[in-house]
């Protein structure tokens, strides 16, 4: 039996603990590709598209043949080593030049390309089916769809699993096994991101939290890897994680509501009266409150008014109090913009160019990072796996860096408000002061993010164009904290401007677009690794020249602050044309 929203509201901590834990293992683990890429390698998959060039059998020979060439052409193999008796031994030989083997299965670049391609389909998936997810995520709710993510996770586990068993028959199962990986752990993603509605200002900040622990599930592989080296059954650790998916299928059934998480703009979970003194006992919460108060004020302030008492006569039913008083009918409120009105406004364009430039740029370095480590290590693959796993332990600085974007957007909120003036002035002949628009301060907010994040991101692809390995640490840490601070931007940013209504829906439009986007990743791959002989510098050239596309994102914002300011100061100038009456300081009329 699913629970109801007051008693989610009231596990709302141990739903959000939960939720960062089961995101640091459950969502985007795919982010770790090198680490699985290293495992899948070193299992199997798809090593038969690897040939020995010419040799006609799977181990080296252990005489040479040619007479011109010398021991420096050869290198060791680590196999068992032959005694001779006093004190000389023999081990076989293989040339540099010869085919190279990871636990005893041979690798190759046509290997390289076919998993990068699996990698590539997977992580489109994990963006582009945002769309679909955010439209029935606003409709019906988190729940269906964490269930349904966590039971795709477990069976991807067990897809590899079993490729695994038999890697020459079944390695093609890998896209089948990635594509529910994707598709699961973003379901896992998308339905945290409802959660931070329950925490009210702190809202970005939760986001924030979520997006860090969806991004630092890039560690997940690495630590895995551990255990892998360690000795343990590759197969066996996947069936142990399918099983653990279970228990997040079972968190979710018997904590997470049916309904969709509401606003803290919609709904105050933490006001709840009985109005039966008032002649009705149903319960309302937040902005139905203030409006109801207001409401039966402004009508038993009407006695004082001779023509208002008419009015009472006349139409004495409306003192009447009773549920219909909910629908506030003193001031219309705004309609919330469409989804299709909503899209096509210059501040989501302007998102979607730069969450889009930056997921390419992301995406295509974690493709080719492994590539770009051979090269610059010289085939050392012992040094790849080392970098590959720092890379993977430098994820967990997702999860302790997106707090600052969250702090970020945040910022000041709490001194905000919708334009109201503060209650008590400083003296009886001053003004009294307007506070901090909440729009404005959150866009203001929204800038200070952005510009950050691009100059991260710019940095980040400098240190990538210097082929420098001790550097290369620099880059893993700036990819991870861009791959955090743009998607806490991004959901701060939607959160902020747009109705929480549409906050599903935007975001899953922004996914769905950046995910076709990166789908570039792969030719561009493909010209690294043919053309351009495994060089990455004028990919990554080109894609330092397009990251500065994403300041065109805050330069908007700080036009469009200006424009909100405009606004209230010709809403100031509005309001000296109304007349307070009744001794209260609510415009009642205009002369």
């Amino acid at each position: 039996m699913a629970p109801t929203l007051a008693t989610a509201f009231a596990r709302r901590w141990w739903m959000a603990v939960t939720a960062i834990v089961e995101n640091l293992l459950f969502s985007a683990v795919l982010l770790g590709w090198g680490s699985l890429l290293i495992m899948l390698k070193s299992e199997g998959f798809y090593s038969y598209l690897c040939t020995e060039e010419g040799n006609s059998s799977s181990s080296h020979n252990l005489s040479l043949s040619a007479p011109k060439e010398t021991l420096d052409d050869y290198i060791d193999e680590e196999v068992e080593v032959v005694g001779l008796g006093n004190g000389v031994e023999m081990r076989p030989l293989a040339p540099v030049d010869g085919p190279l083997r990871m636990n005893g299965w041979l690798i190759c670049k046509e290997q390289d390309e076919m998993l990068n391609l699996a990698f590539t389909v997977g992580s489109f998936l994990l963006s582009a089916i945002t769309l679909p997810l955010g439209i029935v995520m606003d409709k019906y709710g988190p729940r269906k769809l964490r269930l349904l993510g966590s039971t795709c996770f477990g069976l991807s586990c067990l897809l590899i699993a079993y490729g695994a068993y038999k890697p020459n028959e079944l390695s093609v199962l890998i896209f089948i096994a990635l594509t529910f990986n994707g598709f699961g752990g973003m379901c896992m993603t998308f339905t945290s991101l409802t959660l931070p509605n329950m925490f009210g200002n702190l809202r970005s900040t939760f986001i924030a939290l979520m997006i860090g622990s969806y991004a630092s599930s890039a560690v997940t592989f690495p630590g895995v890897k551990v255990i892998y080296d360690f000795g343990a059954p590759f197969i066996t650790i996947l069936v142990v994680w399918a099983a653990c998916a279970g228990l997040v299928f079972l968190n979710c059934f018997f904590n997470w509501p049916m309904e969709p998480f509401p606003g803290p703009e919609d709904m105050d979970y933490t006001v709840k009266i009985k109005f039966s003194w008032l002649g009705f006992d149903h319960k309302i919460t937040g902005k139905q409150f203030y409006q109801q108060v207001t409401t039966v004020g402004r009508r038993l302030s009407v006695g004082s008014n001779l023509k208002q008492k008419e009015l009472i006569t006349k139409d004495a039913n409306k003192l009447c109090l009773s549920t219909m008083d909910l629908e506030m009918d003193s001031k219309p409120q705004e309609e919330s913009p469409s989804f299709l009105k909503t899209i096509i406004t210059p501040l989501f364009l302007l998102s979607l160019v730069t969450m889009s430039i930056t997921q390419l740029r992301l995406l295509f370095y974690m493709g080719a990072m492994n590539s770009v480590l051979e090269s610059l290590t010289d085939g050392d693959l012992n040094t790849v796996s080392l970098y590959s796993s720092i890379f993977g332990v430098l994820q967990l600085l997702c999860l302790m860096t997106t707090p600052v974007i969250g702090q970020i957007m945040d910022w000041k909120l709490k001194d905000c408000s919708d334009g109201e003036e503060e209650k008590e002035p400083l003296s009886k002949d001053e003004p009294k002061k307007k506070r901090r628009d909440r729009k404005t301060q959150k866009v203001t907010n929204a800038l200070r993010a952005f510009f950050l994040t691009n100059f991260l991101l710019v940095g980040f692809g400098v240190t990538s164009l210097i082929p420098n390995l001790p550097l290369q640490i620099v880059s893993f840490i700036l990819h991870t904290v861009v791959r955090g601070f743009i998607h806490s931007a991004v959901g701060g940013l939607y959160a902020a401007v747009y109705p929480s209504s549409l906050f599903g829906s935007l975001t899953g439009m922004q996914s769905l677009v950046s995910a076709v986007f990166s789908l570039l990743q792969q030719p561009l791959f493909l010209a690294m690794m043919g053309p351009l002989g495994g060089d990455p510098l004028w990919v990554n050239v080109g894609l330092l020249a397009l990251s500065l596309l994403g300041f065109l994102l805050p330069l908007y914002l700080v036009w469009y602050r200006r424009t909100l300011n405009k606004e209230q100061e010709q809403k100031r100038d509005n309001m000296t044309i109304y007349v307070k009456i009744n001794g209260t300081n609510i415009p009642e009329a205009f002369v």
